[in-house]
């Protein structure tokens, strides 16, 4: 028991000593480490004017004074246009040469678009296609911007775009199989009139969800990117698509993963019937673009030639630096909406009015052509008198053609079909079978 005691006893003193060498070396640690601090405090003095914020979610300086952001930080943004509404070129070294070919085209084109769309909405109002959506007023943006791009870049379009698809060299009869859902539609019948598409085209089929093509086209974009094709995607939309949620996730993807895409608002004053003073507080649509780290430029639509050298340009730097570009057409819708709408109910006629005779593309464009002697009365007379004949053809031709093929209800979306769908077809033909007096199949391809 002795030796136990002993043992303890020297047990508790080892421990006590190692307790006491390790606070000694501690202490002389801290007295070193405050020297040395102190030293440092004394070689360089403190200067908090000389910090740099190091927030990795902003590049920015110090401020000591409060201060908010006002909305109006980036306001102002001028209207870049080539031609005065007079046709005359304002400078010469923005003059994109075009050739009288060219120009020719660009007028042949915008103004086919405007007698496509006036015998179109006439059929709607008198029962022979259910819905149409007119071009009226923007045809400069189309043509413009259509002409500037490769014919391999890919098109998402809004519902207001048919200028670049028949740019592009979609013909009329197809134009009319798609309003008339006949069986030459592409769509096979089964879209809303004015959904257009063309995969020959690069064309993607218009969807009506407002501002689901903006994050589809950073998609496409960034896979453009990854396959180093030299091709760029552009993206169409309008002021109040702008307000939709899918556009933040378009514009922020698009520029954090560097994709070459060319986003093209056309402003027209009116998203259906909200006006853009209801529609937002900041400056336009171009402002947004800095804050998502985008180039932005901000054009006059009614300026075809402007709308030209703003996309070719965002277009050529889009591929070669693999960068987002954000492009703000201001124009002027001078229809309604579509036949489902009465702008009457919330703008003047004389506002309209002055849009319609005081700055039109189409009559901007024939001044700039008319002082160069390269369109004439007689022109106008004979083209407007062979266009409506071409456009006349194509719409009857459309209107005789049969529906579509019922079976292609069921097919297209899988490769076999499923058990569920051929209930549902069989289901369909014993219906038409017991009511075939209510669907004269005659009417139908076969």
């Amino acid at each position: 028991m002795a030796a136990v005691r002993s043992m303890s006893k020297m047990y508790g003193l080892c421990f006590h000593a190692v307790r006491q060498t390790a606070g000694l070396k501690a202490s002389g640690l801290l007295q070193h480490r405050a020297f040395r601090a102190t030293v440092v405090h004394q070689q360089q003095p403190f200067d908090s004017s000389l910090e740099k914020p190091q927030f990795p979610g902003a590049s920015a300086e110090f401020v000591d004074h409060l201060e908010f952001i006002q909305p109006n930080v980036i306001s102002g943004i001028p209207v870049y246009r080539v031609m005065d509404r007079q046709g005359n070129i304002i400078n010469p070294s923005e003059d994109p040469q075009l050739s009288k070919e060219t120009v020719l085209n660009f007028y042949q084109k915008m103004t086919l678009l405007n007698t496509m769309d006036r015998i179109l909405y006439e059929s709607q109002r008198q029962g022979r296609i259910s819905f149409y959506m007119t071009n009226y007023g923007e045809e400069g943006t189309h043509v413009g911007s259509a002409a500037a791009l490769d014919p391999s870049d890919i098109v998402f379009g809004q519902y207001r775009e048919a200028g670049v698809l028949m740019y592009r060299g979609f013909p009329l009869d197809l134009f009319m199989a798609q309003c008339y859902a006949n069986a030459d539609d592409l769509g096979k019948g089964r879209q809303m009139p004015v959904h257009y598409g063309s995969k020959d085209l690069n064309f993607v089929t218009i969807s009506s969800p407002l501002a689901t093509q903006i994050p589809q086209a950073a998609g496409a974009a960034y896979a453009v990117k990854r396959e180093n094709m030299n091709r760029a995607v552009i993206c169409y939309f309008g002021e109040g698509a702008a307000s939709e949620g899918d556009a933040h996730a378009g514009f922020n993807f698009s520029a954090t993963l560097e994709c070459p895409l060319i986003f093209f608002c056309r402003n027209n004053g009116y998203a259906i019937s909200t006006p853009t003073n209801e529609q937002y507080r900041g400056d336009g649509i171009a402002a947004r673009g800095p804050g998502y780290g985008m180039l932005s430029i901000r054009v006059d639509g009614n300026d075809v030639f402007a709308v030209y050298n703003a996309t070719k340009e965002a277009r050529r730097r889009a591929v070669a630096e693999n960068q987002p570009f954000l492009i703000e057409a201001m124009t002027y819708r001078i229809g309604h909406h579509s036949t489902s709408d009465d702008s009457s109910a919330y703008r003047s006629v004389d506002e309209v009015n002055y849009w319609d005779k005081q700055d039109h593309p189409i009559s901007r464009l024939r001044h700039y052509m008319t002082a160069r002697s390269w369109w004439s009365e007689d022109d106008e007379r004979s083209w407007r008198k062979q266009s409506r004949k071409t456009v006349m053809e194509a719409f009857e031709k459309a209107e005789r053609r049969q529906k579509p093929n019922p079976e292609l209800l069921f097919t297209d979306v899988y490769q076999e079909m499923t058990p569920n769908l051929n209930k549902q077809r069989e289901s369909m033909w014993r219906h038409i079978q017991q009511y075939k007096e209510h669907y004269p199949m005659d009417l139908y391809d076969k």
